[in-house]
């Protein structure tokens, strides 16, 4: 059985995320690490009972950085472990992530070992809005019209990484949301294979903020795209 670590960048989380946090481990994951990016004060008290989980790691920002960040810190303190993983998962902390799809990627990580496994949302579903399925179509064009590689969500949140991929998406740009897509693009530069695996609906709460990845503007994601491609700082931007 695969050693996974789930990631979970928490910027002000809802109390669910403890309930989740217990669903997960139960689950074939040996470890979960979440960090709080910054996230206001009256949320420690929830960041002190995920620290009291076992085999749950809490790791801090003084202030609020970015998924991308988020996601570079926790990469940075794996790499530092003695003990050996087969891999990452990527999960969104505001309940984004159905446990079954969250399963379902764990099962594929048996036939995908190497690269990255991206769960593939589903934006006819009910949940989504016009521009949401719009701004995903988009994103997914422009990308595929300067990459040549058609992917169907570049932003999805939930993805499993292998292990052997952290060194070189540390050096990745971004500190914000435009990460999801910059690794992607240097994922592609680098051969590194990257394999789509359809999950359930798109999932956004009513009332709910989400902070990071799984709804953003698109013309400010194509804006980024465009100007990595036409400055290309070096092979890991």
């Amino acid at each position: 059985m695969k050693n996974i670590v789930a990631i979970i960048p928490a910027y002000n989380p809802q109390q669910s995320l403890i309930t989740y946090v217990h669903q997960l481990l139960a689950t074939t994951i040996t470890q979960i690490v979440i960090v709080n990016d910054g996230s206001d004060q009256k949320y420690n008290e929830l960041f002190e009972d995920l620290m009291k989980i076992d085999r749950c790691q809490v790791l801090q920002h003084n202030g609020n950085i970015g998924k991308g960040g988020a996601l570079k810190t926790a990469f940075t303190y794996l790499r530092k472990q003695s003990r050996m993983y087969h891999g990452v998962l990527t999960v969104g902390a505001h309940g984004q992530h159905t446990l079954q799809d969250v399963k379902l990627i764990l099962t594929m990580t048996r036939v995908f070992s190497e690269g990255i496994v991206l769960g593939v949302r589903n934006f006819h579903s009910v949940d989504s809005t016009f521009l949401s399925y719009w701004g995903n179509r988009a994103t997914s064009l422009f990308f595929e019209l300067l990459y040549h590689r058609k992917l169907m969500d570049t932003q999805t949140g939930l993805r499993y990484i292998s292990i052997n991929e952290l060194p070189w998406l540390m050096k990745v740009k971004g500190e914000k949301y435009d990460y999801d897509t910059n690794m992607l693009i240097a994922a592609l530069k680098r051969k590194c294979p990257i394999f789509e695996v359809e999950i359930g609906q798109l999932r956004v709460k009513k009332n709910t903020i989400i902070h990071y990845d799984e709804i953003t503007n698109a013309g400010t994601l194509i804006t980024r795209m465009l100007m990595n491609y036409l400055k290309p700082r070096n092979s890991n931007s």
